[in-house]
Order: C-alpha cells, then sequence, then structure tokens
C-alpha cells in the first residue's frame, strides 16, 4: 500500500565517528511524506548520537523508544527512558543524546525546511544570521569535526526541564475508544505535535478524515490491527509507518486488532487547515473552529456545473 512502510524493511546507515556512533533510519522517505520527517536512531552503549546543535528552523520532537541514557541540552544532562518526549524548538536549545549501558533507541520527527542561507561564492562565505560561516576554513565533515573537539562535558543529571515529559504525564484527553495524550503541547512544542494514542481492542479510533494542509506521520508502537486508507484496507502491526502528505483528498483511519493498538501521531500545526470526514460529510475548518455538514458534495472536473 502507498505511503505505508515498516522499519524493519529500512536499511540502517551506520555513522561513526570518535564519540558519535549510531544506525540511522530514514523512515519518513519510504513513508511517502513530503515536508515533514521520522527517523530512528539507535545508539551504541555510551556513545552519542549527533553533534551538538540547534535547528535554527526545524522544531524537533523526539520519543525514546527503548534504553536509557541522556539528554544533553546547553551543557546540562537529564536523564531520558521509554515513553519519554523531548522537545526543542527552532533557534533555542542546543542538544544532543548520550546512550546508557543498553543503548538508547529513539525516533525523532522534524520539519523539512527550505535551507535559509545566502552563499557568496567570491567572498567564500555563506550568510546565515545572525552569523556568517567561513566556507572554506575547516573541509572537514562537521562529524569530524565533533568528534575531534571531544565529548561534550556531562555535569550529573539535573531535574528534568519543561521540555522533557514522560508519556504518562502529557494531557490526556479520552476520546470515543481511544486515550489521547497531547506530548508536543505539553512538552512546549510550537509549530508541530506529537501525540500519544491508545485504541481500545476491536475499536476504531479518530473517524475517516483527510487534511487540506496538515501533513501528518503515524507510527505504530503496540499491538495492531487495520488501516483504512481511501477505498483500501491493510493489516499494520508495530513498526509500521504511515505518511500522509497535505491535499490527498485520501481519508484514513485506524482500528484495533484483539490486543489494542498504540500509536505516535505526529503532525503540522496550519492554521488554514480543513478536515474532511467523508463518512459523516462534515467539513471542520479547524482554524476558526468550525464544524459544518455538506448537503451535497460534487468534486468539480472542470466542466461547469448544472
Amino acid at each position: 500500500m502507498k505511503h505505508l512502510a515498516h522499519w524493519d524493511d529500512v536499511e540502517p546507515v551506520r555513522k561513526e565517528v570518535g564519540h558519535l556512533a549510531v544506525y540511522m533510519r530514514d523512515l519518513g522517505s519510504p513513508a511517502g511524506t513530503v515536508g515533514v520527517g521520522v527517523t530512528r536512531w539507535e545508539v551504541d552503549s555510551g556513545k552519542w548520537s549527533t553533534p551538538v546543535h540547534a535547528e535554527l528552523i526545524e522544531e524537533e520532537i523526539f520519543y525514546v523508544l527503548d534504553g536509557s541514557g541522556l539528554a544533553w541540552i546547553d551543557g546540562e544532562t537529564y536523564e531520558i527512558g521509554p515513553g519519554d518526549c523531548m522537545v526543542y524548538n527552532a533557534a533555542e536549545e542546543a542538544h544532543t543524546h548520550k546512550a546508557g549501558p543498553d543503548g538508547l533507541d529513539m525516533l525523532a520527527f522534524g520539519m523539512r525546511a527550505y535551507n535559509t542561507g545566502t552563499l557568496l561564492p567570491r567572498a567564500g562565505t555563506v550568510r546565515m544570521d545572525p552569523a556568517t560561516v567561513d566556507a572554506s576554513s575547516d573541509p572537514r565533515h562537521p562529524w569530524e569535526r565533533e568528534a575531534a573537539a571531544g565529548e561534550p562535558e556531562s555535569p550529573a543529571p539535573s531535574e528534568r526541564p519543561p521540555n522533557i515529559v514522560h508519556f504518562s504525564e502529557a494531557t490526556r484527553l479520552d476520546v470515543r475508544a481511544s486515550i489521547d495524550r497531547d506530548l508536543g503541547r505539553s512538552a512546549g512544542s510550537e509549530r508541530t505535535g506529537l501525540c500519544h494514542v491508545e485504541i481500545a481492542p476491536g475499536k476504531q479510533g479518530a473517524p475517516h478524515h483527510c487534511h487540506s494542509e496538515e501533513e501528518e506521520i503515524f507510527v505504530i508502537l503496540e499491538g495492531g490491527g487495520t488501516l483504512r486508507l481511501g477505498d483500501e484496507q491493510a493489516p499494520i502491526r508495530a513498526g509500521h509507518v504511515l505518511g500522509r502528505p497535505p491535499g490527498t483528498r485520501v481519508a484514513h483511519s485506524f482500528r484495533a486488532g484483539d490486543e489494542g493498538m498504540t500509536y505516535l501521531a505526529y503532525g503540522t500545526r496550519e492554521p488554514n487547515d480543513i478536515a474532511y470526514y467523508p463518512d459523516s460529510n462534515k467539513v471542520n475548518f479547524r482554524g476558526i473552529g468550525l464544524i459544518t455538514r455538506l448537503e451535497r458534495l460534487d468534486y468539480w472536473d472542470g466542466e461547469p456545473e448544472d
């Protein structure tokens, strides 16, 4: 089925330089995502996931699947483990992660923004406000330069900040036959969101729907059931990843199997988004909080209607 992938079918890419050592799987691309993405990071025991960095435009949301370790944020460390969510707002926290003795397995959700730098080829610089970068001073890969700088100093773990939240601590909403926990807002996300959703055995989650502007990614964590995508249906289980680009006009929904289903739902926050529910013929103008039912639905095919 188009836009449906499984993480077991994605070949991992090995990245290892100095204190950095990780297997990375790009899950978003095989699931057909466009403006957002999700990767799985499996960090070696005692090693670090990435160079210390702060995204200037993209907001990142991490979710710990397994293992344990430390979130390194602006020189301080905080203990993390399964079920923890970390939000890193754009142009704010410099961050990375260190795995504990049993390794660290995480999902990283993020936006795919266009690069916002100005290349000055004759001057040999890149202007990225508020800084100017020398484009030729050091030809080494950033990971090589990070490794040469050595491991970041890691002070004893501190009390966790507001941008690290366990899913059980997130704002909870019981909807129909599901439990929705708003991880993103609970941890301070601004431009994107992440929800932890549990659907009761044999029940359907959110109604069958599609979006005009918001893009969504779903990752099945536990259990399984059935995905309904337009007029098609497919079995799904833990590890399946579904990408739903905006404006496809193809609705989606999940129904849990006998053991129930738990998944993560990641999405953008677009104020002009419209959601359509074909089973009930309802339209949700989400930016203004208006829901209405259509009396008649006609798709314009390029010819005037009678």
